[in-house]
């Protein structure tokens, strides 16, 4: 286990109730889990910061597959510490069609096991890892992904969702 804040940092396993969320998104929407529940799969991705980046690059490659996501019966939502005003910018100026959700508490990011302390030039810092989760219809976590890296990223969770609808 990764300590952070003291505490320990749980990282959640395919199987496992994803835990509950509402959040704001970029317009000030709450965004719940359970809205989904029985009718849609949902990516919840972790990532660092708006505008940086990895971040754009990964935001931009889901955005791209909204499509294909939405064929399958999948929403994308894009979770950071950032601000709803942060969101909203950062979706207009790349004009993306992910959901961005607003978690600067942190408390979401907790639950998902997602924040870490850093180290950087001396100082520590807590951060996202960047992290994505696929969650079935019922709730359930069918995958979940610690530590990825942006470039090709959304074609490979593309692939995962792909795949749940052949383990039936």
């Amino acid at each position: 286990m990764e300590l952070v804040r003291g505490e320990e940092r749980v990282k959640l396993q395919a199987g496992q109730p994803a835990p509950s969320f509402d959040l704001p998104d970029a317009d000030l929407n709450i965004v719940t889990l359970d809205e989904f529940k029985n009718h849609r799969i949902v990516v919840l991705y972790f990532y660092p910061r708006d505008d940086t980046p990895g971040c754009t690059l990964e935001a931009l490659e889901f955005s791209e597959l909204e499509d294909d996501f939405t064929r399958l019966q999948t929403v994308v939502l894009g979770v950071s510490l950032d601000d709803c005003m942060s969101h909203g910018a950062f979706r207009d100026k790349h004009g993306l069609c992910v959901q961005l959700l607003a978690d600067p508490d942190g408390e979401v990011c907790q639950r998902y096991g997602v924040l870490q302390e850093k180290e950087l030039e001396g100082r520590k810092k807590t951060g996202v890892v960047r992290s994505t989760f696929i969650i079935d219809r019922s709730g359930l976590l069918r995958h979940a992904l610690y530590g990825v890296s942006p470039r090709g990223h959304a074609t490979e969770v593309l692939d995962m969702v792909r795949g749940l609808g052949k383990c039936k």
